[in-house]
């Protein structure tokens, strides 16, 4: 049986609860600093990580990349991890405040650059309307 300490609550800013083995959620180098005992954060007594700045949706695919990370740390030729278009500028936001996330940044950078703005429903703004 896994031990309370094995895992943590990584909460987003509209109350989704994910709990993630530590090792997994520890790629990250802030999640990592809040864990750690010797930084003082009260984050490292409760395991209970809020995030004011990310959704659940969001949320969900950093901790679905926690687990693709570790699943294919020592593997070669690993495939790229399925990253919603729509997703890819939370995504970069959030791997960025999480730091430590780069492949997780790379593919969402990727995924948006593969679609042109109409795609990712957007529009692009000319220059000929502003003034």
């Amino acid at each position: 049986m896994a031990t309370q300490k094995e895992y943590v609550t990584l909460i987003s800013n509209d109350g989704f609860e994910f709990k993630v083995q530590r090792s997994s959620a520890c790629i990250s180098g802030a999640i990592k600093r809040m864990l750690d005992p010797n930084n003082g954060f009260a984050e490292s007594t409760t395991n209970i990580c809020r995030f004011e700045n990310i959704n659940g949706i969001v949320l969900e695919k950093v901790c679905e990349y926690f687990y693709y990370n570790e699943k294919h740390k020592d593997a070669k030729d690993v495939p790229d991890m399925d990253i919603p278009a729509e997703l890819c500028l939370e995504l970069l936001m959030a791997a960025d405040y999480l730091n430590g996330l780069g492949t997780l940044s790379r593919g969402a950078a990727a995924e948006a650059t593969q679609h042109g703005p109409r795609q990712r429903g957007r529009v692009p703004i000319s220059n000929e309307a502003r003034p």
